[in-house]
């Protein structure tokens, strides 16, 4: 089964259950937490997410493995002939949930012959979701849990298309609200030498490709580390629209399922 045979409505019901499910435990009248123990809010809306996701997929889906950040002691003898898996990060933007700022995700990806082709990417608390197929496009679609969607047309149909948009004088940079480096600040520092007007805006999670897919933003640079469930599905939804997604090292195209799932730096480019 590959990405032409996905149900994108599907997909986004699992991501809305899933997000249904934190929501919970952040609106919670006990929620206090300030690192992630076994029994925090955190680590139960971790678990709970993973739970919807993993259930829902392998009902559906039940030939394609899930790797999840809840479940990342898969070995790589176990997963290195897989040829497609579900990449998914049940609670992205851990800092941004504690903080309750209301900047986490959920994110699914589709990963096939290492690079991600389908992306999902649900922000709960701003109930706008984002998804995308490379070869089909990327799209936003905003009050998703106020809509009846019927079929993944009806998720189409109602959803914006998002498009690339390009100025070069006026140069957008999105950076981690929580993880600015020096490298990073470098990157922009060189940009402002060669563009006459430069604007950095924050974003947390998952969210800061969404920007960039949805033409707010024409560079995340990310010198620093991430997991390989934390891009997935971003990297997938900027690939969708034309964007690209480079190693650092190299310029090449980023890739997963490698055999230490920690990423090297990146830097994603409209």
């Amino acid at each position: 089964m590959n990405k032409d045979n996905i149900d994108f409505a599907y997909l986004s019901n699992i991501a809305l259950k899933a997000g249904s499910e934190i929501m919970k435990v952040y609106e919670s009248d006990e929620f206090n937490v300030e690192i992630k123990d076994d029994d925090s809010p955190l680590t139960i809306a971790d678990k709970r997410s993973h739970n919807v996701i993993v259930e829902g997929l392998e009902s559906n889906y039940a030939q394609i493995p899930v790797l999840s950040e809840e479940g990342a002691d898969i070995s790589y003898e176990d997963r290195k002939d897989w040829e497609s898996f579900w990449l998914v990060d049940p609670l992205d933007g851990t800092k941004e949930f504690i903080k309750k700022n209301g900047e986490f995700t959920v994110n699914i990806a589709l990963i096939e012959g290492q690079y991600p082709t389908i992306g999902i990417i649900y922000a709960p608390a701003l109930d706008t979701l984002y998804f995308g197929k490379v070869g089909l496009g990327g799209f936003k679609l905003e009050r998703f849990s106020t809509l009846e969607i019927k079929s993944e047309q009806d998720l189409l149909n109602r959803s914006e298309k998002l498009s690339l948009n390009s100025n070069d004088d006026y140069v957008k940079v999105v950076a981690s609200r929580s993880h600015m480096s020096e490298e990073t600040q470098a990157f922009i520092n060189d940009l402002e030498s060669k563009h006459s007007q430069i604007e950095v805006v924050s974003a947390g999670s998952s969210l800061k490709f969404c920007l960039v897919a949805e033409g707010n933003a024409a560079y995340y640079p990310r010198f620093a580390p991430t997991m390989e469930w934390d891009t997935g599905a971003g990297q997938a939804i900027v690939e969708a629209v034309g964007g690209k997604v480079l190693k650092h090292e190299n310029n090449e195209r980023f890739s997963y399922n490698k055999e230490n799932l920690l990423n090297g730096w990146f830097l994603v480019k409209r």
